[in-house]
């Protein structure tokens, strides 16, 4: 790929994306605002792109990332803990959550086949519901965010590969390694609690 042909604001969502996960898997606080820029910045890629689910998405992710700084700074506090702790989301929740992501896909995808120009609506919507539930898991600390970013990451990477769009490809292909390394380390900060 040549340097002239690059789209800085796909380099900078790279580059940004990246940075935001790698201080998720480390709880670290300032995933937040990375992530914000990230989120951003990913407005404009997809907008350009016409992959629409994805733009809500990622308007989405704003306000998500607005959350989760919030959650993680005061629900701790809340738990007289010096720090937010990973937890297991609950069964009545994961059902929850499923049938959103059922009941979303189907009508965003219905959505935007009929009333956008929207490329791979329902693929797309697949990503972008799945995305919302990984996200309010994520500001949550559920432990299981991680398997549903691992799903999201896999189906993302094939359709920006679909659309041309090369280093989000890449970018959602290092998600998938960071996802496993998320799921083992936030399930060692787990075991760490149950155990101590």
């Amino acid at each position: 790929m040549e340097l002239q042909s690059l789209n800085w604001f796909e380099v900078s969502g790279l580059v940004s994306g990246l940075l935001a996960v790698w201080l998720l898997i480390r709880q670290n606080m300032w995933t937040w605002p990375v992530g914000l820029a990230y989120a951003v910045v990913s407005c404009a890629v997809f907008a350009e792109a016409r992959l629409y689910a994805d733009l809500i998405l990622h308007i989405f992710y704003v306000g998500m990332n607005g959350y989760g700084w919030w959650y993680w700074l005061f629900a701790g506090a809340r738990k007289r803990s010096s720090a937010l702790p990973v937890s297991k989301v609950r069964a009545r929740q994961a059902w929850a959550l499923s049938v959103f992501s059922v009941i979303g896909i189907l009508v965003m995808g219905t959505m935007l086949d009929r009333c956008t120009q929207a490329d791979f609506a329902y693929w797309d919507s697949a990503t972008t519901v799945l995305s919302f539930c990984a996200m309010w898991m994520m500001a949550r600390k559920y432990v299981e965010n991680w398997i549903v970013w691992f799903v999201v990451d896999i189906a993302a990477v094939a359709l920006y590969l679909v659309k041309g769009l090369d280093l989000y490809a890449l970018l959602y292909g290092v998600y998938l390694v960071m996802a496993v390394a998320g799921w083992m380390a936030w399930n060692r900060s787990l075991q760490a609690l149950q155990s101590g």
